[in-house]
């Protein structure tokens, strides 16, 4: 302003003098005020100014604002077309991504004009300003930040199993990472090929950015959640408590049981009142069943559980509801030498004796009249439910044959039958179903010595028998084949008269004498006495089997089949006889000595 003045007043013109100092004042007054309104003006536009050039500026240096590479920045997507897509950074030109970082798994391109998107700056090049950007390495790096974050904070992350690789599994969790196969859950895994393409949460276990190694564990998450589980659960379980769990593993012994982070063990012996052959029957993993806790040890963490217990003990009314002689239905569960196992119901089984499957077979083995599984009738024979015992009977089911065999078949009837069996001592033949009657050897025939009955019959041959005796009570049917003739030693007695001479075969040779036969059947004894009239202590190699020779009939005794021969007798009446026909033929005697000699000679032919 000064200045201002000096100059014009340097440059004052002549008639301009005789202005007055008012009129100078007031002059200088509004040039003042004409000053200062310029001054107030210019200020504003200076100020004005002055903000849009910091603008400019503002804009000019965000031309020129250097980027590093691999840095992660925003941008605007302000063009596409078939290969790249142009975000603008707020560098001075634009920066490139390929196009294929924008499609789908499908192909499909997925971008929009104008909107934000996070870039990686790949490469850089101020002299030819030439941006290139990739929006899936920057992706790439802010995974890497959440990885760091979230191993830092021991926090988890979510991640899809791709496929199964040389000790465990590949996952995508935004970038691949190992998952190792001991880490894959609380227990060894029988199928690894279940988990892929499952979708699950992992802990970090540790990762390496330089080396793009990242190792996860699903078995810490588990192992957590269980420890939360098991301190619920011990918390909240008693003993007598039902509670709710989940069959984890099968045994030949019984199932254990996850009831919430704790196992408990239901014995096979706790599963049911009646029988179970193996928990696998009943029970397959993963299954949900209801228990109820009969034990629990806190300090070992140990729980005894039981399924049976939830019912009542069947044992406690079966006294009642199977009582002696009632007839009953069951299912034929086990089988032992001895006998059947009925299951009349869910834990009641009765014991069905091999004695008592048959009122007339001998049953060696069960499983000759019942199988496993089969239905059967019975009838109960004795119960001890305080011993869980049950005495069963099939046979009492139906009438025993042998109350009515005897009326059937009285002693001398004749029946006729198939021979099922042979033996060293006799025949049986086949009555009625389940009752055989057996022919002794000794039956067989009056008169032929048999050694073997299979000399005679074979099995399956028809024969004819007669009744001679039914023992009931030991069961025992008595048959013979020879009572249908009649006994030849009845009349031996008329075909062989005391003191007849008769010839026959000797068959047998013994010390105390010779057997000889003298019909079919029927033979006499030639005592070793009455072999000579001279004394011999045995017979044996004087005498050869199968020799004719000739005796005479001593005595004979029926009843005890017995006839006794002598041959010495045979000698003796020879010379009597050759005596008595010389004292006949001599002339009368005169004396008394020879009559009396007669009569002695008659009385000895008369046998006195």
């Amino acid at each position: 302003m000064n200045n201002s003045l000096k100059n014009d007043s340097a440059e004052h013109h002549p008639g301009e003098e005789d202005l007055s100092v008012a009129a100078v004042g007031q002059q200088n007054e509004e040039e003042v005020d004409l000053d200062k309104a310029a001054t107030d003006n210019t200020s504003e536009d200076v100020q004005d100014a002055g903000a849009g050039m910091e603008n400019l500026m503002d804009m000019y240096e965000e031309s020129f604002k250097r980027f590093a590479e691999g840095e992660v920045v925003t941008g605007r997507i302000i063009s596409v077309d078939k290969d790249y897509v142009l975000v603008d950074i707020g560098y001075k030109s634009e920066g490139q991504i390929r196009i294929n970082e924008f499609k789908d798994e499908k192909g499909e391109i997925h971008v929009n004009m104008g909107d934000d998107v996070e870039v990686m700056v790949e490469f850089w090049d101020e002299d030819e300003e030439r941006v290139v950007l990739s929006k899936e390495k920057a992706v790439k790096v802010k995974v890497w930040e959440e990885i760091k974050k979230t191993y830092d904070e021991d926090g988890t992350v979510e991640g899809v199993i791709l496929t199964r690789v040389k000790g465990g599994f590949s996952v995508d969790i935004g970038v691949q990472a190992f998952l190792p196969g001991s880490q894959a859950d609380l227990r060894p895994i029988r199928n690894l090929d279940d988990l892929v393409g499952k979708k699950l949460e992992f802990k970090m276990l540790k990762y390496n950015r330089k080396r793009s190694n990242i190792v996860l564990s699903r078995r810490a998450i588990l192992e957590q959640e269980r420890e939360a589980k098991r301190a619920s659960t011990l918390e909240a379980i008693h003993e007598d408590k039902v509670v709710e769990g989940v069959v984890k593993n099968i045994t030949e012994y019984g199932v254990f049981v996850d009831l919430g982070g704790v196992d408990g063990l239901l014995h096979i012996t706790d599963i049911s009142w009646g029988r179970v052959k193996h928990p696998s029957e009943l029970f397959s993993v993963g299954d949900k069943i209801t228990v109820k806790i009969l034990s629990l040890d806190m300090e070992r963490e140990r729980v005894s559980l039981g399924m049976k217990q939830l019912v009542e003990d069947p044992w406690l009314a079966a006294a009642e509801k199977y009582s002696l002689s009632s007839r009953i239905t069951g299912k034929v569960v086990s089988l032992t030498d001895y006998g059947a196992f009925v299951e009349l119901e869910e834990g009641i089984e009765g014991l069905i004796h091999v004695s008592e499957m048959s009122w007339t077979r001998k049953i060696r083995h069960p499983s000759k009249v019942v199988s496993i599984g089969d239905m059967v009738d019975a009838v109960v024979l004795d119960i001890k439910p305080e011993n869980r015992r049950i005495s069963l009977g099939m046979k009492q089911v139906v009438p025993n044959p042998w109350d009515v065999i005897s009326e059937k078949y009285p002693t001398g009837t004749t029946i006729e039958g198939k021979i099922k069996n042979i033996t060293d001592f006799g025949l049986f033949i086949g009555i009625d179903e389940g009752i055989d009657g057996l022919v002794h050897i000794s039956d067989i025939s009056w008169t032929k010595r048999i050694k073997h009955p299979s000399e005679i019959y074979k099995k399956g041959d028809v024969i004819q028998a007669i009744v001679l005796d039914i023992e009931k009570e030991n069961e025992r049917f008595s048959l013979g084949i020879k009572q249908l003739q009649t006994d030849p030693w009845k009349t031996v007695a008329e075909r062989y008269v005391v003191g007849k001479e008769i010839a026959g075969t000797i068959t047998n040779i013994t010390d105390f004498g010779i057997f000889v036969e003298l019909e079919e059947g029927i033979e006499g004894l030639v005592h070793v006495s009455e072999i000579s009239k001279e004394k011999i202590k045995t017979p044996v190699g004087k005498f050869n089997v199968g020799d004719v020779i000739t005796a005479r009939v001593m005595n004979i005794n029926s009843e005890e089949r017995r006839i006794g021969l002598s041959v010495k007798r045979l000698e003796v009446d020879d010379k009597e006889s050759l005596l008595s026909e010389y004292v006949n033929n001599a002339r009368p005697a005169t004396s008394t000595f020879g009559e009396i000699l007669r009569e002695n000679l008659q009385e000895k032919l008369n046998g006195k």
